[in-house]
């Protein structure tokens, strides 16, 4: 069991009206897209970019990881901060900092400016998933937590089929600042929307944070987000590599001992005695490393393999976010019908099967095979991703909620940021580098990388088996039967 704590349930400062509660998933849904959009719509524009501010393409990697980092530094915090200050107050400013940071980026001039003002917009959108998420749970029922979560989980999954098409219409046709101005009026009307309608929960009490933890958690996180960026370039050797992510490992392994001799540590690790909580957040981080890198060798595929545009592309990858809109009202009756260990289980091996079929797309594939297979591949990751987000709040009580939106949030980023890693690896280790620009052997290359994923996302099917059949009922509403476990 978790340490006994000397927290009160969640304070409300300010209860949500009922056309908040209508109006609440729909604003957190917007604060995702937009978060969501940015990684996305900015890699379209980096050339543009890059020749605009006079460096390299390769120079541009730090705008990227720079956000990065931001994120994988300031999440693991945005849940004490949420409890301290109030979720309404945290949650403007994410979106304050996010459109003011998207605002400076637009008006910069140099490399240096704008490596600087995507941490601040990192800062702000650090906040935004989790203590929107976090705004949530404690907002509904956990009967009501699926059909809600499976709404504003959305975005996370259009944003990033939206973001190459979008990038490459404001790069041809206006500006690539524009790509940055894009979310100013968006996080205006939020902020709006924030001071009329979130409900501000908080703690009455709050207990320290822990500042040793934050710097070993923090530094370590923030390194081993670095090394996966930079992982496969020229610009670090094999054995500055090597340091650096055993100087990361040594750090996450400090905080690991830190964290054991603290009643209310960074991050509250006892959580993962949960069984549900360990099986969702483990269970993402596994499944992810294997379909986290589709939306990276997707556009490898169809671009430099197959010879699309940047915008052709983008309208193939399209049919994923039509999906999972349509899955929206089916997984509720889903879950509650066969139960999450069994969705899960299922769901994942499907996952697996689908990407093995993805590494038969060559130059002779009909068009309308390849909508097919995105528009199925897109449901059955809608599914997956709100199955595995629900579960992590089905055993966790009022206190918990904050320390358990932390941890989703922290090991989430990271997930992201390794299958992006994992698939980078796996496509330079199958296409020679000397052969980058080959359509032929580029094709050839990403079909073994997305066969050694879908092998290793079957194998993340493992995770979930030792969940039971009646897991999660307090979310799905599970009535019908529980098969199995």
């Amino acid at each position: 069991m978790n340490p006994p704590s000397s927290l009160s349930p969640p304070e409300i400062a300010a209860g949500p009206s009922d056309t908040s509660k209508r109006l609440l998933p729909w604003l957190v849904a917007v604060a995702f897209f937009m978060e969501s959009l940015d990684t996305t719509i900015l890699n379209t524009a980096v050339p543009a970019i890059s020749a605009a501010l006079h460096v390299t393409p390769l120079s541009m990697k730090a705008v990227l990881a720079s956000y990065t980092l931001s994120l994988a530094v300031f999440i693991p915090i945005s849940g004490w901060v949420a409890d301290r200050f109030g979720t309404r107050r945290v949650f403007a400013t994410a979106i304050g900092l996010f459109t003011l940071g998207s605002f400076l980026c637009g008006t910069s001039n140099n490399i240096h400016l704008l490596v600087a003002c995507r941490v601040l917009q990192g800062c702000g959108g650090s906040m935004m998933v989790p203590v929107g998420r976090l705004t949530l749970v404690r907002t509904f029922a956990k009967s009501d937590l699926l059909r809600t979560m499976s709404f504003v989980s959305i975005p996370s999954l259009v944003a990033p089929m939206l973001g190459p098409i979008a990038g490459g219409l404001i790069v041809d046709y206006l500006h690539w600042r524009y790509i940055f101005f894009l979310n100013i009026p968006i996080g205006l009307i939020g902020l709006i929307l924030v001071y009329l309608h979130l409900p501000d929960y908080r703690e009455k009490k709050t207990h320290p944070l822990d500042i040793v933890g934050l710097i070993l958690f923090g530094s370590g996180i923030a390194l081993l987000s670095y090394v996966l960026e930079v992982f496969g370039e020229h610009t670090l050797s094999s054995r500055e590599i090597i340091g650096l992510l055993a100087l990361s490992f040594a750090l996450l392994a400090g905080y690991w001992v830190h964290a054991k001799s603290l009643a209310f540590p960074l991050l509250q690790l006892s959580l993962f005695r949960i069984r549900t909580f360990r099986a969702a957040v483990s269970g993402s981080f596994f499944t992810r490393l294997g379909i986290g890198g589709v939306p990276f060798l997707l556009p490898l595929l169809y671009q430099v393999g197959l010879g699309f545009s940047p915008v052709q592309s983008g309208l193939l990858i399209m049919p994923q976010a039509m999906a999972a809109m349509s899955m929206k009202m089916v997984m509720p009756r889903l879950l509650a019908a066969i139960g999450y260990r069994w969705v899960l289980i299922s769901n994942t091996l499907i996952l697996g099967l689908l990407l093995l079929l993805f590494a038969t797309i060559g130059l002779q594939t009909p068009i309308w095979v390849i909508v097919l297979q995105a528009f199925l591949y897109g449901a059955f990751t809608s599914l997956q991703y709100t199955s595995m987000n629900t579960l992590v709040y089905a055993d966790t009580t009022e206190e918990e909620t904050s320390a358990a939106s932390s941890i989703a949030s922290t090991m989430q980023q990271m997930s992201i940021s390794f299958g992006v890693a994992t698939a980078g690896l796996a496509t330079a280790f199958f296409v020679p580098s000397n052969s980058q620009s080959g359509p032929t052997e580029m094709i050839h290359g990403v079909h073994k990388a997305l066969l050694a994923l879908g092998g290793l996302t079957i194998l993340s099917t493992i995770v979930f088996r030792s969940l039971k059949g009646g897991d999660g009922e307090t979310v799905s509403q599970q009535k019908v039967f529980h098969p199995g476990g």
